[in-house]
């Protein structure tokens, strides 16, 4: 039975007690509990499993260099899940305390496993929200690298900060134009366009777009924009028609 085919009350004293389990296999130096949650088949056992690190990290700080070191060792497990589950707990700390962990991600890009690789995602997306500053220091170290699926995962992974804060990860951004992988340049289009429907945001994409050079791709990132408008209508703050007559008004590129 899954998480959401119990009841609520059902639910709170499963959550209490993974909760418990965690926090007394931190305490006894086990990882009995941790490694079963860990890679439990349910999405949302496992999300009880990482948001109890989390807590546990925060609240008990004499507990913090067990957690540090229990998440190493799972690092290493041969269970897709658990590492899985080991990068997405590091996220939750990494949130504040980003040094800390940061060797967890530089070991999860690399995984063997998409689905280790695709938490680096979501985690530097929940990271990057929180504590932009040292993700997105660490983030641009990746933009150069030679494989083009880390380039693409770091590209994606910084989208969500700039959803509000563009500015943020524009330059970071840029130095992909003329990357040569169309993976690499398909998500950077589609993290331009998901970066501009939210209040000021387009006027501030739009005039960093105007100092980029690779105006073929330009131009596609803004069709994307223009599609994103009408995608996401009931979010954005523009109708897809004031942002074609913005971009229209504004996009003016230096060269």
């Amino acid at each position: 039975m899954g998480f959401y085919d119990l009841s609520k009350e059902a639910r709170d004293i499963l959550v209490k007690t993974i909760n418990d389990d965690i926090t007394y296999d931190l305490s006894n130096g086990n990882t009995q509990h941790i490694t079963r949650y860990f890679s439990d088949p349910d999405t949302y056992i496992r999300k009880t499993g990482y948001l109890a690190i989390g807590k546990c990290f925060y609240s008990k700080p004499e507990l913090q260099q067990t957690i540090l070191s229990s998440l190493n060792d799972l690092l290493n497990s041969k269970i897709d899940k658990v590492r899985q589950t080991v990068v997405n707990a590091a996220g939750e700390i990494g949130k504040f305390h980003f040094k800390t962990v940061q060797h967890f991600f530089d070991t999860a890009l690399f995984d063997k496993h998409h689905t280790v690789r695709n938490v680096v995602i979501g985690s530097v997306k929940k990271m990057g929200q929180k504590n932009p500053v040292p993700v997105l220091d660490w983030a641009k170290t990746y933009l150069k690298h030679p494989d083009k699926e880390v380039r693409r995962e770091i590209c994606h992974g910084i989208e969500l900060r700039g959803r509000t804060h563009p500015q943020d990860i524009l330059p970071l951004l840029k130095t992909l134009e003329f990357d040569e992988a169309k993976r690499v340049t398909d998500t950077l289009i589609h993290v331009l366009g998901q970066i501009t429907y939210k209040n000021g945001c387009l006027k501030t994409v739009v005039a960093h777009l105007n100092t980029w050079e690779n105006k073929t791709l330009v131009e596609k990132a803004l069709d994307e924009i223009v599609d994103v408008h009408k995608r996401y209508k009931k979010f954005a703050v523009l109708s897809q028609q004031e942002a074609i007559d913005y971009i229209d008004a504004n996009y003016n590129p230096i060269n």
